[in-house]
């Protein structure tokens, strides 16, 4: 395996960089301050909107998408030093290159299954940044990380389908700009194969029948940057037929099409994530003193930062080999790879991150460094795109199938 980068990818990179530099950071405490003037704290701050402008000038936009029909036509291996750079400012970089998630998954969902019309509809103004998306699949009633417990019903109705359920922790769905649900649900709950009982849908917003009933929070946390996690209700929605997506049958399949990158492009922010945490650690261990000495000259705080130091480097490398094999045989070939850099990933973060925050002390836990909150997202990434003992359960069972 080769993973030196080419050209273009090092091109990008420095672009990226610069760009961090330039905007990102700087903007980080602007979009705070905006925010709390705003008249909903889900509207859009103006420097957002100046932030996309520029990445977009700048050629750092859609990097996600590898068909160059749509976007940059990167390959995983190419994009993930990419999507690791912006992971060092989550809140911001990712929504201004328009390489956020559920958006991001979104879009590759639909320039995959989506129909011609489907995808002039949706698609196209999700390229532009013109509007946001979310994606309904995790209910409160039942253990969503098995998706054949789903109880949202789609019911065909002649020309329409009639969705009816709650979902939950639906991200993106707070945001004005959120104009498109892709929901999951069964169209036949009795079916004998029960991995062909779920089908996907597009519900519009604005459909009749669609609550966006709450803001879910997380440890605390609103995520408005995110566009929230919402609690959403379908009751009784009616949709044209034509908006299912694929066919009948198909949602599972369609899930785990969109788990894939998903999940890779999650990990690759995290290492971003850990290596903004790495940064801040040095620098206070540099800047305060403890006990008549420099925190950096204290054993255990260079423990600690040797420690992080190795584990972003493991990561970072089964990250590329995963993207690599990815790109080479494909996202069933790479299986075993993405769900291991599922399960070590956040975990290892989440690690780096709480030694980060004890050695700020109480600032850690302030809103004053962006410890506390980088936190809480890794850690619920142990949660989302499954939990990480669903994927220890697959991996295991292929370990022991090879000796059987």
């Amino acid at each position: 395996m080769d993973f030196a980068f080419d050209a273009r990818t090092e091109e990008l990179r420095e672009k990226l960089l610069a760009f961090m530099d330039e905007h990102v950071y700087p903007a980080e405490k602007t979009v705070e301050e905006q925010r709390a003037g705003l008249a909903s704290p889900w509207d859009t701050p103006a420097a957002v909107h100046e932030l996309k402008a520029e990445a977009r000038k700048r050629g750092l936009w859609n990097l996600f998408l590898p068909d160059a029909e749509y976007g940059a036509g990167l390959t995983n291996l190419q994009y993930a030093p990419l999507a690791e750079i912006t992971g060092r400012s989550p809140q911001l970089a990712p929504t201004a290159l328009n390489c956020a998630a559920p958006d991001t998954g979104n879009m590759e969902l639909l320039a995959q299954f989506a129909t011609e019309r489907q995808r002039k509809q949706w698609l196209e103004p999700l390229l532009a940044g013109e509007i946001r998306s979310a994606f309904a699949m995790t209910e409160p009633e039942v253990a969503s990380s098995d998706a054949t417990n789903i109880e949202t019903r789609i019911e065909r109705d002649g020309d329409e389908y009639v969705v009816t359920g709650r979902k939950w922790y639906i991200s993106g769905a707070m945001n004005p700009d959120c104009k498109i649900f892709i929901v999951m649900g069964k169209t036949d709950p009795d079916g004998d194969d029960i991995r062909r009982q779920q089908s996907m849908v597009l519900v519009p917003r604005d459909t009749p029948g669609v609550e966006v009933r709450r803001a879910m929070k997380v440890y605390g946390y609103e995520d408005h940057y995110h566009g929230g996690h919402a609690e959403v209700v379908f009751h009784g929605a009616r949709i044209p037929a034509a908006d299912l997506v694929g066919e009948e049958g198909g949602g599972f399949a369609i899930a785990q099409a969109r788990l894939g990158p998903g999940r890779i492009h999650h990990c690759m922010r995290l290492i971003g994530m850990a290596e903004r945490a790495i940064e801040l650690m040095c620098r206070r261990a540099v800047d305060r003193t403890a006990f008549g000495k420099p925190l950096a000259q204290q054993g255990v705080v260079q423990e600690w930062i040797a420690d992080a130091r190795v584990a972003v480097e493991q990561l970072r490398l089964l990250v590329l080999k995963t993207a690599w094999l990815m790109d080479t045989v494909g996202n069933k070939g790479a299986h075993t790879e993405i769900q291991a850099i599922k399960i070590a990933t956040p975990r290892s973060v989440v690690g780096i991150l709480d030694r980060a925050v004890q050695l700020h002390g109480a600032g850690g836990v302030s809103q004053d460094f962006p410890l506390a909150e980088l936190w809480a997202g890794a850690r619920t990434l142990q949660l989302a795109d499954g939990p990480d003992e669903v994927h220890q359960r697959s991996m295991a069972r292929r370990e022991i199938k090879k000796y059987l």
